[in-house]
């Protein structure tokens, strides 16, 4: 069994930066994959960014240039830093771990408003 903790969300004002973190506990294996994902309010859940058990990162197109993931494997932690933020990254962002089996944490709101 694998748990998530995401944290690090809140109220930004646009142009500014978040960093969220993704604690993960468990039964944790190196060759898992970890993602971010976002579901807005009335949408559909997405995903965001992917960093896979090589180190490879993927982005989608809406945040690519503007958030980096990155994940520390000592501490088994993920991160998503998040830039130049808009008011359509509003969401909740929940953290996932995929090792055969998806596992998802509860999820952190982040809101972009002046």
């Amino acid at each position: 069994q694998v748990q998530l903790v995401e944290s690090g969300g809140g109220l930004v004002q646009p142009g500014g930066s978040l960093r969220l973190s993704c604690a993960v506990s468990g039964s944790i294996s190196r060759f898992s994959h970890m993602g971010w994902y976002r579901q807005a309010p009335g949408k559909e859940r997405d995903w965001v960014a992917l960093i896979f058990s090589s180190g490879s990162t993927n982005y989608a197109d809406s945040v690519k240039g503007r958030f980096t993931i990155s994940r520390d494997n000592a501490k088994n932690t993920v991160y998503l830093q998040m830039n130049s933020l808009k008011p359509e990254d509003t969401a909740v962002y929940y953290c996932n771990y995929r090792y055969g089996t998806d596992y998802w944490g509860k999820g952190t709101l982040v809101t972009v408003s002046s």
